[in-house]
């Protein structure tokens, strides 16, 4: 299905310009799709897009932390992605661990925390080491908090959730409960979901927390995405009302 996003067509700097004194989210969370894809038209392995991938992330790290989005979500490795090739998850692992070595200190010159969320006992312990490390050393910093969902699954999430709080006893359950068990309980719930690709669904990702999170969908390849596709996209949500169920301003508020 052709999306079409008539702000993906402006230059960086005319986006940047439309985002002065917008109402901008405060949580952003990233489905990145398509690396395959991207390899796959050009005739690469799978692994050359997981590669190219890698830049886009820097670019959405740096255009939201220069507009000031304080929280971004990054689906970097789901539960499902365990029954791939095993080659291909080694590949992966390892450029996670790159990453997490590479990019250290741009994280701390950026004052940028990185959190991790999902079953993280079934990384290599290598590559556990080079995340713990870079989280403890980033641990101070408030520009942005860069959480990489990892070993992550939405259901595994919730499954974790419930019996964490039967284990410790909980009788008097209700949204706020539940809440203080997920990954990452202290993260405000995401605002924007980009998802790139072109594809039209949530994959398993933030099941809970985005129950009213405002969507959005470009047919742009992960490892084409870049600082303007994440511009267009907050520009696309500032534009927008957010009504969480009720009436909008325009139709005489209420319920």
């Amino acid at each position: 299905m052709e999306i079409i996003n008539p702000l993906e067509e402006l230059d960086e700097e005319e986006l940047r310009a439309r985002l002065e004194g917008a109402a901008l989210p405060t949580h952003v969370a990233v489905i990145m799709d398509g690396n395959g894809r991207w390899a796959r038209s050009r005739s690469l392995a799978r692994i050359r897009g997981h590669q190219a991938g890698v830049k886009a992330v820097r670019e959405a790290v740096t255009a939201c932390r220069e507009v000031g989005v304080k929280y971004l979500t990054l689906y970097a490795f789901s539960s499902e992605n365990w029954e791939r090739p095993t080659l291909e998850v080694r590949a992966l692992m390892q450029l996670l661990k790159n990453y997490l070595v590479g990019e250290r200190d741009e994280l701390l010159e950026k004052q940028i925390r990185l959190e991790a969320m999902g079953r993280l006992d079934r990384l290599p312990k290598d590559v556990r080491a080079e995340l713990d490390k870079t989280m403890a050393l980033t641990a101070p910093h408030d520009e942005l908090t860069l959480t990489l969902a990892l070993s992550y699954g939405g259901r595994a999430e919730l499954t974790d959730a419930v019996r964490a709080l039967v284990a410790a006893g909980e009788s008097d359950v209700d949204e706020g409960t539940i809440g203080r068990y997920l990954y990452a309980p202290d993260h405000p719930d995401p605002d924007l979901l980009v998802r790139t690709s072109g594809e039209l669904r949530v994959s398993n990702f933030l099941l809970w927390e985005i129950a009213y999170a405002e969507i959005y969908v470009t047919n742009v390849l992960w490892p084409d995405f870049r600082a303007r596709h994440m511009y267009a996209a907050l520009l696309d949500y500032a534009n927008r009302e957010r009504r969480y169920g009720r009436v909008s301003a325009a139709e005489g508020g209420g319920r």
